[in-house]
This record gives C-alpha cells, sequence and structure tokens, in this order.
C-alpha cells in the first residue's frame, strides 16, 4: 500500500513539473516571445534601386540576436531578405554549397558594391566569406553573391530559420546602413 500511495504522490508530482515545464505563458495568458522578439521569418522588402555603393559589411554580437550591417555611401533604403537560395549576381551560381549553416537568407541589396567607373567598392570577390563568425550563436557564414547591374547579393548562413528583421538606417555621416538581425531562438 506505501508504495501505491508513494508512486501515486510521485506521479501526481510528476505532472506537475511536465505541465510548468510546458507551459511558457506570460501573466496575459499568451507565450511568451523569446527577448520580446516578434519578428517572425517571412520575406521582408522595401525601398528602391540606388547608386549609392557599398562600402563595408560587419558583423555583431548582441544578447538576444546577431547581426549583419551593410554599409553605403550615400542613401540606400531598398533590399529584399528572405530564407531560400542565393544566387551569384549576373551568373546564376547557387551559393548553398558554399556557405555554412542549417538554413540560408537570400540578401539582395538595391545597390551596387561599385562605383560610377565600375571598379568595386568592397574588397570582396563572388564566394568570399566576409566574415569570421566564429562564437557566433545563430550566424554561421556571411558570402558575397556579387553585384551587377545595380544589385549586389550575399548569401547568410544562419544555424536554423529563425525570426529575422530588417532596419535601414542614417549614417554616419552622409551614409546610411541596411540592418540584419537574427534571433538566437524562437
Amino acid at each position: 500500500m506505501r508504495i501505491r500511495s508513494a508512486l501515486t504522490a510521485l506521479a501526481v508530482v510528476l505532472a506537475g513539473l511536465v505541465a510548468s515545464a510546458g507551459s511558457s505563458t506570460a501573466a496575459g495568458g499568451t507565450t511568451a516571445a523569446y527577448c520580446g522578439i516578434t519578428w517572425g521569418s517571412a520575406e521582408k522588402s522595401a525601398g528602391a534601386l540606388s547608386d549609392a555603393p557599398l562600402v563595408e559589411v560587419r558583423t555583431g554580437r548582441h544578447d538576444c540576436y546577431d547581426r549583419v550591417v551593410f554599409e553605403f555611401a550615400g542613401p540606400v533604403d531598398g533590399y529584399a531578405i528572405g530564407y531560400g537560395e542565393t544566387w551569384t549576381e549576373g551568373e546564376g551560381l547557387a551559393l548553398s554549397p558554399y556557405t555554412a549553416g542549417g538554413a540560408l537568407l537570400r540578401v539582395s541589396l538595391r545597390a551596387p558594391a561599385y562605383d560610377d567607373d565600375h571598379p568595386g567598392t568592397v574588397p570582396y570577390a563572388v564566394g568570399e566569406h566576409v566574415s569570421n563568425l566564429l562564437r557566433y550563436p545563430t550566424l554561421r557564414d556571411v558570402v558575397f553573391g556579387g553585384s551587377f547591374e545595380g544589385y549586389s547579393t550575399f548569401a547568410v548562413g544562419v544555424r536554423a530559420r529563425l525570426p529575422f528583421r530588417v532596419l535601414v538606417l542614417a549614417g554616419p555621416g552622409t551614409h546610411s546602413r541596411v540592418v540584419l538581425d537574427v534571433a538566437h531562438q524562437w
């Protein structure tokens, strides 16, 4: 009888633990978002074509997300970013075999990576890895896909298909930035 009572009590305790572990609700009864992030993973696009050239690409780690910053020498607000295969500009070569990560973000910037005389304005060749992403929780790779007819392409490899957002920021000075943030988790 004691064993049966002990097992029943244990079952009740375990059921309570499982129920509380599976519940991630906030006080309002809705599911709590990781770091308050509600971005989603659907494709995002905005803006128009610009002739301001891309001059720098850099990455950064934050508490809740990893970041890729594309900086331009002038006003730029055009982009299309979403999950899926990325192709090199002008050649049509798939970048997925050359990009690390469990999921691939296709980044198309509506601005060139060359100036008016057509020399490149970034130090990357097509297919080159842009940044060392060692110790990044989410980002795995950033690969330059080239620039053709005013569009510049990058493949951004991430750990998994995760929420992301895109920001367009002015500055520094007359420059502008298209910023891609990818959450560490859902």
